[in-house]
């Protein structure tokens, strides 16, 4: 199972959680956010780095991209589906995020499908992540695309066997965040350990 550990911003905790070997490392890019990554300096020898971005402009995703060296590109506001397919022709691997509340908008997600290499599904809330509130898993029983998604919004460490058990057959990977935190945006590195050896085990 793919894991995506989100919402990091210190240097050496980014080489911690490097070290237990995630998929992915989200690095947030929205100055609201307490867990912007702001302009520290990113290792250039960590797993594969995804840029969250928040309804930002297309030159200015790319300069940040370019200047983090940036696989991934999350697409975490209400960007439209011509940005997803200019990031794709630009060579970006793309992650489209839905907030979910009380149903999954499969004719909505459609037109993005062509231009994502993954969708996430966070809860719809106060902000734009982070939340660490659940929604209704249930949901993910209405998906009808084929592109994969990961599952997102206030996963915690007990939640091991209520993942394991999503049989959705698209369902990939994890993104995890808020309810591993020591504090915004530094992760508790014995917690995120012992989830990602039950889940990969």
């Amino acid at each position: 199972m793919l894991i995506k550990v989100c919402g990091l911003r210190e240097k050496e905790n980014i080489l911690a959680i490097d070290a237990l070997r995630p998929d992915l490392l989200g690095l947030i890019f929205h100055k609201s956010s307490p867990r912007y990554v702001g302009e520290n300096i990113i290792p250039e020898t960590v797993t594969s780095k995804v840029g969250v971005f928040v309804n930002w402009e297309m030159d200015e995703i790319i300069r940040k991209a370019e200047m983090h060296n940036l696989r991934y590109i999350q697409l975490h506001g209400s960007e439209d589906v011509e940005t997803a397919k200019e990031l794709s022709l630009q060579g970006f691997k793309v992650i489209k995020v839905f907030q979910m509340e009380n149903e999954i908008d499969n004719n909505r997600m459609a037109d993005f499908a062509p231009f994502c290499h993954y969708f996430l599904f966070d809860t719809k809330g106060a902000n734009e992540g982070g939340n660490g509130i659940k929604f209704n898993w249930s949901l993910l029983e209405n998906y009808q695309l084929s592109i994969p998604f990961l599952l997102s919004g206030g996963i915690a460490p007990e939640d091991v066997e209520f993942i394991k058990a999503i049989q959705q057959p698209l369902f990939t990977g994890v993104d995890i965040n808020s309810r591993f935190e020591s504090e915004p945006g530094i992760k508790n590195i014995t917690a995120l350990k012992m989830f990602i050896d039950e889940i990969r085990n």
